[in-house]
């Protein structure tokens, strides 16, 4: 059914986008923009500047995350980093700031929350201390914008001197565990925004486009679309640039460059960052170098040609496994700075033609995608005009049902509600490579021998990440398994309910963020107390940090998991003779009961 008024707000009355938007900026003589050490070091009012002086010089900016849990160890970070680089002429120019996903609550009920392994930054004076380290553009981009917390952080990150603030595309897809009002976290995340636009020099709203819907959509022109929306959202209603991320996910170096290249003629710039290509780290890690090389190449190249003002971002070849250290991070940035001396010469053996017809193809999709939402919503009763309205019909609707509603692709005829996708989006190739591995894993071990007995697997993530979790579906896909959707970023009490009405045979659950342990023992708990024996398997980042550890980094907590009970499958292939392990005790289980059965 087409989207309605009273389906995606069955509420009795919303808040006015308008009046949020004039209470944001009725705070702005109260909340200006300090003073950073970036700001005086690079003689700008804002890096929008900073990056508008650059793109005409030609200059290609590097961007480097950061975000230990303890504020002096991310003050020293800053520090050093910036100045190792600078010392060997390589210079970091801008800092994205991890913060916990716990700070996206407000301050005082932030304590009570569940933590990550992120930067927790209580008052205002740790934002200004750690912005103070060293002359790198502070850019505060996870957790901010689109949660409770967004105002309060919001207030935060500009005393601290930043003027790029994000993450508008996490307040689409990210949820807090506990946290589930999605018209509080709007009603915050447009104040916040009102507060943006109303500064006297120009703050760039931020926005990580494979943290948001293209993360899940199919189309690369649903990708590009969705910038076009927000870019509209946020200029025209709220008066403010927004500046746009993407990369995580575009592993084909054709696709990379073509869309960087179909973002610069839909005039989407400056840019904040084009992220490192992290799904491409499979290997270990001279070979994740190889990965390294691939996407900073393109990135590069992309900038030398077309600048965008996008920092290119080297992500150390660690990332995939664990939190970098400071050397890592120093060394990722050494090998970007050697690599832009180089990629001018590979600039010529581009097929412009080529690329630009990709990117074309990408633009008028997207073009068309903004245009059906815009008029799909306001047939459905949305004030397009209201940024309220717009974010939370957006975020309610969901990725699938945008796509499926409002894509540029035609209709398959074989799967009703799905499109065919102008251009197929790269992280649907990566997922389906990634399966075809680990079924060739499981095979070389015998481990599909004999055929896995088919289950009902009940499958979630206990955080944000939602990859691993659709890497486990399409492996059980073609297990001919039965899925029941447990949802991403669910907490274990909501987990366990969903096992209870759908009674499956075993729980698959996809962890990232540094709880493991405490996430599983709390589902092998509440699964006690309702008498449910379901098997749990866990995968992904099996990493907690226990209260006092030194440095506050995350350890590996795999063995304790499986002391715990959990079954642990460290790598996708495990999966599969996990799956036959729990077949196998579930027949021999019901032997007993069929023996019996047919003596009576």
């Amino acid at each position: 059914m087409p989207a309605d008024f009273k389906t995606i707000f069955p509420e009795r009355e919303l808040p006015s986008g308008r009046q949020l938007l004039q209470e944001g900026r009725a705070l702005a003589p109260l909340w200006p923009v300090g003073r950073s050490a970036f700001l005086e070091h690079v003689a700008a009012k804002s890096e929008y500047e900073f990056k508008t002086r650059q793109m005409a010089a030609g200059k290609v900016m590097q961007h480097a995350q950061i975000g230990y849990r303890e504020p002096a160890q991310s003050c020293r970070a800053y520090a050093e980093i910036w100045e190792t680089c600078q010392r060997h002429g390589v210079t970091v120019d801008r800092y994205g700031l991890c913060l916990d996903w716990s700070m996206a609550l407000p301050r005082a009920i932030r304590a009570r929350a569940t933590r990550g392994t992120g930067m927790i930054l209580p008052e205002v004076e740790d934002f200004c201390r750690l912005t103070a380290s060293a002359p790198a553009a502070p850019h505060f981009g996870d957790f901010v914008l689109g949660f409770p917390g967004a105002l309060e952080n919001t207030q935060a990150a500009l005393a601290a001197g930043s003027t790029a603030i994000g993450n508008l595309g996490q307040y689409f897809t990210f949820r807090i565990p506990g946290h589930d009002d999605d018209v509080e976290a709007t009603a915050a995340t447009v104040r916040a925004i009102g507060l943006i636009a109303a500064q006297p020099v120009t703050v760039m709203v931020h926005s990580n486009i494979d943290d948001g819907y293209a993360a899940q959509f199919t189309d690369l022109t649903s990708c590009l679309g969705i910038i076009l929306v927000e870019r509209d959202l946020i200029t025209r209603l709220a008066g403010a640039p927004i500046g746009h991320c993407f990369g995580h996910h575009f592993s084909d170096p054709m696709m990379r460059l073509a869309f960087h290249r179909a973002m610069s003629m839909a005039g989407a710039s400056p840019g904040t960052v084009i992220y490192g290509n992290t799904t491409s780290y499979r290997g270990n890690v001279p070979q994740n170098f190889a990965s390294l090389a691939s996407y900073l190449t393109m990135d590069i190249v992309g900038q030398i040609t077309h600048p965008t003002g996008h920092a290119i971002n080297p992500v150390p070849v660690t990332e995939n496994d664990r939190i970098p250290t400071i050397q890592e991070v120093i060394d990722a940035h050494l090998f970007a700075g050697r690599m832009k001396e180089h990629a001018a010469g590979y600039a010529p053996l581009v097929d412009a033609q080529a690329r630009d017809a990709v990117a074309a193809t990408i633009l008028e999709g997207a073009r068309r995608f903004q245009q059906n939402v815009m008029t799909g919503l306001a047939a459905a009763g949305v004030d397009t005009d209201d940024l309220f309205q717009m974010l939370l019909a957006l975020r309610r609707i969901g990725p699938r049902r945008l796509e499926s509603e409002y894509g540029a692709g035609c209709e398959d005829p074989l799967r009703p509600g799905v499109r065919i996708p102008v251009v197929p989006a790269t992280i649907l190739h990566e997922i389906r490579e990634m399966a075809d591995a680990a079924i060739e894993a499981a095979a070389r071990l015998k481990a599909l021998e004999p055929r896995v007995e088919p289950l009902k697997v009940l499958v979630a993530t206990s955080d944000v990440h939602e990859h691993g979790k659709m890497l486990v579906e399409e492996l059980l896909r073609r297990l001919s398994m039965t899925i029941e959707d447990g949802g991403v970023s669910t907490d274990p009490d909501k987990l366990v309910a969903i096992a209870q009405r759908t009674h499956p045979d075993v729980i698959a659950i996809s962890t990232y963020n540094g709880v493991a342990l405490g996430y599983f023992n709390r589902i092998k708990a509440l699964l006690a107390q309702q008498g449910l024996d379901i098997p749990v398997l866990i995968g992904g980042r099996l990493n907690q940090i226990a209260e006092g550890a030194e440095g506050n980094l995350p350890t590996d907590v795999g063995d304790e998991l499986a002391a715990a009970g959990a079954i642990v499958c460290r790598e996708a292939f495990e999966l599969i003779p996990a799956l036959r392990a729990v077949a196998q005790r579930r027949q021999a289980q019901l032997r007993p009961a069929t023996a019996a059965w047919h003596e009576v």
